[in-house]
């Protein structure tokens, strides 16, 4: 039967899950062109957890859907070797006359996965994200936890090596948003899949990610990243994940001073 992900050990070898080389992007504007990415230079290893953090209007989804070929950049290059990225959004994006077993089958279906294993691996992808029995649910039955599940196991079944998320859990109430972190964590953990993240949670980018890349503003441009050496799984109240986030915060909150964002 054809699996959603692949083992480690099946794909595909490559250097890096994505490769950004000197990206720009800018968009026409009132007053002409307005840069809003500068000069991007950015490598996902294979399996490593990314996440881009900057304040409101940085250009973190602008970078994300560069890497997802949903826009091109004005200058510069992005490579994914492994393939097309599958992205989620903040919004669960799900078909409302679909159930939640056939929002994910779609995405099967569109990757060449005959009919006849569709449903059974719509099933093992439910479980995965811990919605066993939840294959004939329609979008209006499940909760907001749940429609993100969903959207992962449907992004999961696109056997992409890259992951993209962009600010998946912003709008969940706090205790399902935790939740889903540990989750996250433990799918990432099984599965290898790369993971680039875009919030502007600090918190949650050092509970998630083995690197976190800072973003200016007014244009997005790298200001600082950090290797995040902690042991997971973590809780968003450790006191290691407490410590960086005040020191990330604080970077954070002076490139916010330095453009002028309050």
């Amino acid at each position: 039967m054809a699996t959603a992900i692949a083992k480690a050990e099946d794909r595909v070898t490559v250097e890096h899950a994505a490769r950004l080389d000197h990206v720009s992007k800018s968009f026409a504007g009132p007053s002409g062109q307005q840069l809003v990415l500068d000069d991007i230079t950015l490598d996902v290893a294979p399996g490593e957890f990314v996440t881009l953090l900057g304040a409101s209007g940085c250009g973190k989804s602008t970078l994300l859907n560069l890497v997802a070929g949903l826009d091109r950049p004005t200058a510069g290059s992005i490579a994914t070797p492994g393939g097309r990225p599958a992205l989620m959004f903040q919004e669960h994006a799900l078909f409302p006359w679909l159930t939640a077993g056939k929002n994910i089958e779609l995405a099967l279906r569109l990757r060449g996965v005959p009919k006849t294993e569709r449903r059974a691996e719509a099933q093992r992808l439910l479980e995965l994200v811990r919605l066993q029995g939840a294959y004939g649910k329609r979008v209006h039955e499940l909760s907001g936890g749940m429609r993100q599940r969903v959207a992962m196991a449907r992004a999961l079944a696109q056997d992409s090596q890259l992951l993209l998320m962009d600010e998946p859990f912003a709008a969940l109430d706090a205790i399902t948003r935790d939740v889903l972190h540990d989750e996250l964590t433990r799918i990432w953990r099984e599965t290898n899949v790369s993971v680039l993240f875009v919030t502007h949670n600090v918190r949650e980018a050092v509970r998630l990610a083995q690197r976190v890349i800072l973003l200016s503003s007014r244009p997005g441009r790298i200001a600082r990243e950090w290797t995040v050496d902690i042991e997971q799984p973590r809780r968003i109240e450790d006191a290691a994940v407490a410590e960086l986030s005040v020191e990330i915060t604080e970077e954070l909150r002076g490139e916010i001073r330095r453009h002028g964002q309050h």
